[in-house]
């Protein structure tokens, strides 16, 4: 085979695989899927919830309600893969706190109808929140929780509603630097529909802002999270840890931050 047959070869091995990966992005960025964790036992109280988000689209959601007129209310925005039995040792822990939670499946997770992407689940969770605001709850009582994905979905909704404070755990830059990371032999920037740039939009936060991640975090660098705390306005706080990786692990010095933190936003 000559040089310039199989070079031309190689280019369009590598064009096929361009391709590939643009047609599928969204199914290879959304795994509702994939499972974990699904012998957790749930030791928490709860109510399965529906909340519309579009006509002829309503979406699962577990609320575990206390008081909303006098408690903060916790809405949790979870990763990108699995379900929401996937978030039960995690909701264990945050259930013995003194508040509300609720924590909604996107749309295409969870048995939920629809199709995910960016704009799609930012809808989702703005619908969540005009679903509390109708309930009586006000923003500055609401504290946003997101799970890796997630916190690209609490940035947005946070540049523009002043909630109580944000926490976000194993939190990336932008889904671009993420991909780069994961796929950098791909140009990423032109091909990604879905970017969530959360390094432009923290610095228009302007409320409490904890901000949570392992530093054997593979998946996403650890040095995104401190690119995104550095760059973030104060009153900002940090919990990062030395062996946790991209799941943190819930043990009573996290929950304790949290903890503490939640007591901040009520002062």
């Amino acid at each position: 085979m000559k040089i310039s047959t199989l070079f031309f070869s190689i280019i369009l091995i590598y064009l096929i695989i361009v391709a590939y990966m643009y047609l599928n992005q969204r199914k290879l960025l959304y795994l509702p899927s994939e499972n974990n964790y699904l012998d957790d036992q749930i030791d928490f109280n709860f109510k399965e919830v529906f909340i519309d988000v579009e006509k002829n689209l309503k979406l699962k959601a577990w609320l575990i309600e206390n008081d909303f007129k006098n408690k903060k209310t916790l809405v949790f925005f979870h990763g990108n893969a699995g379900n929401l039995s996937n978030r039960t040792y995690k909701l264990n822990q945050l259930s013995k706190l003194d508040l509300n939670i609720i924590i909604l499946a996107w749309r295409g997770f969870s048995g939920n109808e629809g199709e995910p992407s960016e704009q799609n689940l930012y809808n989702d969770a703005k619908k969540t929140i005009d679903w509390l605001n109708s309930r009586g709850v006000k923003n500055k009582n609401i504290i946003l929780y997101g799970e890796s994905l997630g916190t690209g979905i609490a940035v947005e909704l946070s540049q523009t509603n002043q909630f109580g404070g944000i926490i976000l755990e194993s939190p990336f830059t932008s889904m671009t630097n993420a991909a780069k990371n994961i796929y950098p032999w791909l140009p990423v920037k032109y091909l990604l529909k879905d970017k969530y740039d959360s390094e432009k939009k923290i610095k228009n936060l302007q409320i409490p802002i904890l901000i949570m991640h392992g530093k054997k975090d593979n998946i996403v660098p650890f040095k995104m999270g401190k690119k995104l705390y550095d760059l973030a306005n104060n009153p900002k706080f940090f919990y990062f840890t030395e062996n946790d990786d991209h799941m943190m692990t819930f043990d009573e010095q996290l929950v304790g931050t949290i903890k503490n933190f939640l007591i901040f936003n009520s002062q």
